[in-house]
């Protein structure tokens, strides 16, 4: 009686963090960019339920009854990089990528530049005249005169970027989009932001950039729904099994064994 109030438990475990899973992706439903996300879950091993009755030969016989689950817990958060829709716009520094890729973005931490990873293309110039991303965070291009990796400087000029990503500033074509790949997308960690942080990126890859464009979350709000409500109403039965088990148990401890 008590592992299956255990079983249950679990199960309210793993319900409540899929249940934050499928709320965050709602969530981010118009967060350009955006992937949304699915929690694993795998049950713990199996335990195998015998007895022992009567003595054979001086020895007790086992009976084999059969296997017991034990509850489930949380396998692995999986993220979907599937394509999201292109949506045109009206601005310059509105990109998309097709297909596979990413941008590079520089944060600084304070103590270092960091270089993270990111689909959300909705950038802007800021005061000093660097293209940015709405945290800020500085985008990263290939100079083509010294083939250094460095924040894309736009100032007052006019940023024109081709579906190859090569950038002319003033009709003067100087950088590239450093955008990279992935030969394993299970590498990259969410951060935050929209961004990931991965190790052994692929540069210079042939990505191809669509300006005034920007891709929509990939998010389908209609099956997330549904998720949800089966979510819900997991969480509902697993609640509805413990309080079976604790009224069991409280007549067990209060009423079995009475004296009248």
């Amino acid at each position: 009686m008590i592992r299956g109030l255990y079983t249950a438990v679990t199960g309210l475990i793993t319900g409540e963090a899929k249940q934050s899973v499928v709320t965050n992706n709602i969530a981010n439903a118009n967060t350009i960019g955006f992937k949304s996300e699915n929690l694993s879950i795998k049950k713990f091993d199996d335990v195998l339920i015998q007895n022992y009755d009567k003595v054979v030969n001086g020895k007790n016989t086992r009976n084999v009854i059969g296997s017991l689950s034990m509850g489930s817990e949380i396998d692995d958060l999986n993220t979907y990089f599937t394509q999201g829709l292109l949506q045109q716009t009206n601005k310059s520094t509105d990109f998309g990528i097709e297909g596979s890729g990413f941008f590079a973005v520089q944060r600084n931490n304070g103590i270092e530049n960091k270089t993270y990873y990111t689909r959300s293309g909705d950038f802007h110039i800021d005061r000093l005249g660097y293209l940015v991303t709405d945290s800020g965070d500085r985008v990263l291009c290939k100079n083509k005169a010294t083939n250094d990796t460095e924040p894309l400087f736009v100032g007052d000029g006019k940023l024109q970027v081709d579906k190859y990503g090569d950038i002319s500033v003033n009709d003067e074509n100087l950088y590239k989009f450093n955008t990279v790949d992935f030969q394993d997308y299970k590498t990259l960690n969410k951060v935050g932001d929209n961004l990931y942080d991965a190790l052994s990126p692929i540069e210079n890859t042939n990505i191809t950039v669509r300006q005034n464009t920007l891709e929509k979350s990939n998010v389908n709000v209609t099956n997330e729904i549904v998720n949800m409500m089966t979510v819900m109403r997991n969480f509902e039965s697993n609640q509805k099994v413990m309080q079976s088990i604790d009224e069991t148990l409280g007549k067990a401890v209060n009423e079995v064994g009475r004296v009248g």
